[in-house]
């Protein structure tokens, strides 16, 4: 990166910026990114380039989606590989990542997201994964233990379940905060996610299976059979083989999904 990349812009922290500049651990994430032509190339909130220019290096054409104003106007000015950009200035939040697509080429998307729209952002990224190849950010390291877990652990949640059920979540390094200007007060991590081609449990109903999770896990503390009260009863249970005893972080993604499906079939019918 670029030594005056940091001169004359501060940190914002309505944006939630903390600006990568740790060399070895860029390197190491776009290793992990393993940028290329036969993709598009997609990053979120590029700030002041950290990753932006070691990726713009290896490719053609980046994509770029950027919501402060001022950091839009200085990636355009580049002199070296500015013009490589094509810069989306708006919020990831509400940007349409479908319209990137392009016939035969899948999306490789990454970035360093801030953390306070993490979430949400993971969840509008899901609708549009069948055009997704990998993705790759950083995250606080907290949300990668929370899209990595897996039943009973005490990270597992309504974003485990969401996240594996649409990619494999694989974590990828830790980043401690000396490796940001300015320091976050949370240890990173760098997560890959990769879209399952065709997925292992599907949901005949999508919004059906979002809707179950959210119901279990509103109160984790509280059993399946309180939880579903009015929607399921012993019976649909047992008909399940799922315990109604059991609370929303013992019942695996499959079981999620056969809930879900379970209940959009007698819906239907």
């Amino acid at each position: 990166m670029s030594n005056n990349v940091h001169l004359g812009h501060r940190a914002r922290k309505r944006f939630g910026q903390n600006f990568l500049h740790d060399m070895s651990v860029i390197d190491r994430i776009v290793a992990a990114i393993r940028p290329d032509n036969d993709h598009i190339m997609v990053e979120i909130g590029p700030g002041l380039g950290a990753l932006t220019e070691p990726v713009a290096d290896q490719v053609e054409h980046l994509n770029v989606v950027e919501l402060d104003r001022d950091l839009a106007e200085r990636l355009r000015h580049q002199p070296r590989w500015g013009q490589k950009l094509t810069i989306h200035e708006g919020d990831a939040l509400k940007f349409d990542f479908n319209q990137l697509a392009e016939p035969g080429k899948r999306m490789k998307v990454f970035g360093n997201l801030p953390y306070n729209i993490s979430t949400p952002l993971m969840f509008h990224l899901f609708e549009t994964v069948d055009s997704v190849e990998s993705m790759h950010f950083m995250l606080q390291k907290e949300v990668v233990e929370r899209l990595c877990a897996g039943p009973g652990h005490k990270n597992y949640g309504r974003l485990s379940v969401m996240a594996q059920y649409y990619c494999q979540c694989i974590p990828v390094l830790e980043v401690p905060p000396g490796c940001f200007t300015p320091p976050p007060k949370v240890d990173s991590a760098v997560v890959r996610l990769v879209p399952h081609v065709e997925k292992p449990y599907p949901a005949t109903n999508v919004a059906t299976l979002e809707k179950v999770v959210a119901t279990a896990f509103t109160m984790r503390r509280k059993t399946l059979r309180n939880n579903f009260k009015g929607q399921l009863n012993d019976d649909d249970f047992a008909a399940l083989g799922i315990d109604p005893t059991l609370r929303p972080e013992r019942i695996s993604l499959p079981e999620y999904v056969a809930m879900a499906n379970y209940i959009s079939e007698r819906n239907a019918s």
